[in-house]
């Protein structure tokens, strides 16, 4: 490659270095080597406050390993660090002359510091091992206590249709458990929930009251014998 072809690249790419600088943002760090002198290889840099470098600066350890031994292909999106301890994403694009010899690299470094930081919190704040609790945040009494009554028909397993006696008393006993009978005129709405009688509800309601009464008991009647 003639000089002035090669004067000519590198203003080229020296102006793609700023362009692309600007484009991505205060983040990415934007590098230009010129390896005919490796130890001041750096002719162009774009947001070079990332890892402290400016012109003239000289080619990185990987830099002169890859110098000594071109690679076949441009490396893209490997992690590396900087001197400070920023994990980056790096992208270097070799620039070949007419004969394949690498004559200088673009090198795209992205840092990860802040998507990071983001991860961890993220992964802090929906951590798999914190127990569930099951909000729904609904808009009126009628949405809860469907809800509510959906649950209980689920946790049973059957179809409506197929309920027993003791099905719909375990429902009953679970919307109680959850609270629904605390809610003004619950016990009718229920009713229409259920298809059974208001008259029904209350009857289920007294045993699973009386269940509950016998299952305290018994423990303290089994301490007296």
């Amino acid at each position: 490659m003639q000089p002035a072809e090669r004067r000519r690249l590198f203003e080229l790419l020296a102006r793609l270095t700023q362009a692309l600088g600007q484009g991505l943002g205060g983040n990415c760090e934007v590098v230009l080597h010129d390896f005919q002198d490796p130890e001041s290889s750096i002719v162009a840099i774009a947001n070079g406050q990332l890892t402290g470098r400016k012109v003239g600066d000289t080619l990185d350890a990987l830099g002169f390993q890859l110098l000594r031994e071109p690679p076949a292909r441009d490396l893209v999106g490997y992690r590396s660090k900087t001197r400070g301890g920023r994990e980056l994403r790096s992208t270097s694009i070799f620039v070949r002359d007419e004969e394949g010899k690498v004559i200088g690299a673009l090198c795209i470094n992205l840092d990860l510091s802040a998507p990071i930081k983001f991860q961890e919190w993220l992964r802090e704040t929906v951590n798999p091992q914190d127990p569930e609790i099951d909000e729904k945040f609904e808009h009126s009494v009628e949405e809860v206590l469907e809800g509510l009554v959906q649950s209980a028909i689920r946790a049973i397993g059957k179809e409506a249709s197929e309920f027993t006696r003791e099905d719909k008393i375990a429902i009953i006993s679970q919307l109680e458990s959850k609270g629904a009978f605390l809610i003004r005129y619950s016990v009718d709405r229920v009713a229409d929930l259920l298809g059974l009688s208001k008259y029904t509800i209350y009857n289920y309601l007294d045993e699973v009251k009386s269940r509950q009464s016998n299952a305290k008991m018994a423990p303290a009647r089994a301490g007296a014998e």
